[in-house]
């Protein structure tokens, strides 16, 4: 799906739950969609700050909080200092770099049944997995190599 249309989906969804659509929503949500990075608060913030003088850290923070409080942005906590958002698109899992910390999504289909084998074993009512794969990215290991 076009970026674009990610985008017009998500403000359409931000209508419907009565948020207001602010400039600054607006920007820190097409940042989000057209990062790759999984960025924290901070680097949205720094993105931004230039387009938005007057905006603060925390209105990023309370912006990402409405954005994961409708189902836009799922924040990621791996144990490290700040947390990453990433914008929800498709079921992914993440392949993390151990060394710099950087975030890649990774596509794979099917581990649904993963979830049914679960509930089947345990009894459990499965709401959600999440997977996540450790190693070093090419940059890291490219350094190493030296």
């Amino acid at each position: 799906m076009a970026v674009s249309n990610q985008l017009k989906e998500a403000l359409d969804t931000l209508k419907e739950t009565g948020v207001r659509i602010t400039p600054q929503r607006h920007a820190i949500l097409e940042y989000l969609i057209n990062s790759m990075s999984h960025p924290t608060a901070d680097d949205i913030y720094k993105a931004l700050e230039g387009k938005f003088p007057n905006m603060s850290v925390a209105t990023v923070y309370n912006n990402l909080r409405v954005f994961r409080e409708v189902g836009l942005v799922k924040e990621l906590t791996y144990g490290d200092a700040s947390s990453r958002f990433d914008y929800i698109t498709s079921q992914h899992y993440h392949v993390i770099c151990e060394d710099c910390g950087k975030i890649v999504d990774f596509h794979y289909p099917g581990l649904d049944e993963v979830e049914h084998l679960a509930s089947h074993v345990t009894g459990f009512k499965i709401g959600h997995h999440r997977m996540e794969i450790y190693g070093a990215c090419p940059d890291c290991s490219a350094q190493k190599a030296h």
